[in-house]
């Protein structure tokens, strides 16, 4: 079955170049140029992947509030943002709202391509951990089920997108042992700046200070890299 890719986007002429891109590579794709009509159907049906546009129509920030209300759904649907606006403040406000990626539409097609690839790809593989007998991982405080993708902090859940589970995983797997952002790249099977990574790494922390404000679990290595060193009690 193909897998079903929602791409929300005001304009039409880019709307239907990225629609032929994606059928060309064997997707079923799913057009929408604003934010009501996209949210209307993802309300109902989730698909596997969403490619949003930030500024819809006379919503600057359209995109954002639809990202809102699809994580609020569900906390592991793949979400990138395609948009002209090429900001550090907007990265870093889209990937805090939950998005696993955000790119400018003066990036390739077969890069971004390779980017919905790596995230499906990703998705299939948590879908066939499913079947398997559970895989938890504990760390002190900290539980991760595997191939549930849930985490849980003193018990109490962590809700992470798929891109920021992958990385606590590779962080928490060798407690003390630092990681740098090529390698927490290849742990969430993705291609991100470095100033991506650390978004993606701060949000981590404050998902984590909402269940517990004194969690320090995920130290700095100042120039290297960051690692897991939580304190048992």
């Amino acid at each position: 079955m193909k897998k079903q890719i929602v791409l929300v986007e005001d304009e039409p002429a880019i709307r239907e170049n990225y629609r032929d891109a994606f059928e060309r590579r064997g997707y079923s794709v799913a057009v929408y140029g604003d934010r009501q009509s996209a949210w209307k159907t993802l309300k109902t049906a989730l698909p596997d992947l969403a490619v949003i546009d930030v500024g819809l129509g006379d919503e600057p920030e359209g995109g954002f509030e639809l990202c809102q209300d699809l994580r609020r759904l569900s906390a592991t649907v793949p979400i990138i943002f395609l948009t002209a606006r090429d900001s550090d403040i907007d990265s870093v406000h889209g990937l805090r709202l939950g998005a696993d990626d955000y790119v400018t539409k003066d990036m390739s097609l077969d890069h971004l391509l390779a980017r919905v690839t790596a995230l499906l790809r990703r998705a299939d593989a948590w879908a066939e951990a499913l079947q398997q007998p559970d895989e938890v991982m504990t760390r002190g405080r900290l539980t991760i089920n595997v191939d549930r993708m849930t985490v849980a902090w003193d018990d109490q859940p962590v809700d992470l997108t798929v891109t920021e589970f992958w990385m606590l995983h590779a962080l928490a797997r060798h407690p003390g042992h630092v990681r740098n952002r090529e390698q927490l790249m290849q742990a969430a099977s993705t291609v991100l700046d470095d100033n991506t990574v650390t978004s993606h790494i701060k949000r981590i922390r404050r998902k984590f200070q909402q269940v517990d404000p004194d969690f320090d679990g995920i130290q700095t290595a100042y120039g290297m890299g960051y690692r897991w060193y939580a304190r048992e009690v």
